[in-house]
């Protein structure tokens, strides 16, 4: 680790309507055992109507690191990530969701991994455990915990819990501000490794809330679903959609069930069949909403 006063890692934090868990990830980013003097912290609230803003205008004053809040009208992910991308005065950008917290040695490992792998332009955490006595909340996580088990190298990892180097995504042209919803991250990882940058993984833990209804973990996949028909649209990358059709979807979740049992021995996790089923009818939806709205098509 360089010993030098110059912020290395930006602390990005792109948020919208996040009040019910914002104070939890501020306080996890405060807490982290890195120098406070080599980190900068970037807030993004976008149009939030709820506390989110107020809260972390309150909470600030806690982290002992430069901060610097931004505040705009529902201009979506893409734009706010790029106002993260355009202000950082650092190295490296590790991006943090409104529903996320950190190991305390995340920061430092995430940094120290890509000052030893200057090939890499993106690389993503690895997903803590987070015990919930909610069955869909519960089911989501153990997917991805299967996923980081498994170290499937050719899925693209998405900005929460990645860090990015600078340079890579800047080379790369930042993200698509045409991106108002889900996909903007993937999109840029695309061009990111296009760019001839490698995309990895590291062993620090980040730890994310998921859906803890059934409904809105539907309305969530269907969110994704029509970001990654733009993603797909605009690379002409259509050659693995059979990943995301229901009976693929069900053969995977058999598949990962067995090794979620591995993992956790427990007997719930043979419901992963069913709750892959209900993710892949929704991203389909979702992704077929989008092929038939003008808006999925960007240039």
């Amino acid at each position: 680790m360089r010993s030098s006063t110059k912020q290395i890692v930006t602390i990005g934090v792109c948020v919208r309507n996040s009040e019910a868990r914002i104070k939890e990830v501020i306080n996890s980013i405060a807490n982290q055992d890195f120098p406070r003097e080599q980190m900068e912290i970037i807030f993004v609230d976008d149009g939030s109507k709820d506390r989110t803003l107020s809260i972390i205008l309150s909470t600030i004053p806690k982290i002992d690191s430069q901060t610097r809040i931004f505040s705009i009208e529902c201009k979506g992910l893409g734009q706010a990530r790029n106002i993260v991308v355009d202000n950082a005065s650092s190295d490296y950008i590790i991006w943090v969701d409104g529903d996320m917290t950190l190991s305390r040695d995340f920061v430092r490992k995430q940094v120290e991994f890509m000052e030893k792998e200057l090939e890499v332009g993106i690389a993503k955490g690895k997903y803590g455990g987070t015990p919930s006595k909610n069955l869909a909340a519960y089911l989501e996580n153990i997917v991805w915990r299967v996923v980081d088990h498994k170290d499937e190298g050719s899925a693209l990892p998405g900005t929460g819990g990645s860090i990015f180097r600078v340079r890579a995504i800047r080379q790369a042209g930042g993200f698509d501000n045409q991106f108002t919803g889900a996909g903007e991250d993937i999109e840029a990882v695309y061009r990111v490794r296009e760019s001839g940058w490698q995309i990895s993984k590291t062993k620090a833990k980040f730890f994310e809330d998921h859906k803890t209804s059934w409904k809105a973990l539907w309305r969530e996949k269907l969110w994704k679903g029509y970001g990654l028909h733009m993603v797909f649209h605009k690379h002409h990358n259509f050659d693995r959609l059979y990943e995301m059709a229901p009976p693929f979807g069900f053969l995977a979740g058999v598949f990962n069930s067995l090794i979620a049992y591995r993992l956790t021995r427990q007997k719930k996790v043979f419901l992963l069949p069913f709750h892959s089923i209900f993710v892949k009818t929704a991203l389909c939806i979702g992704f077929i909403k989008s092929h038939l709205n003008s808006y999925g098509h960007p240039k």
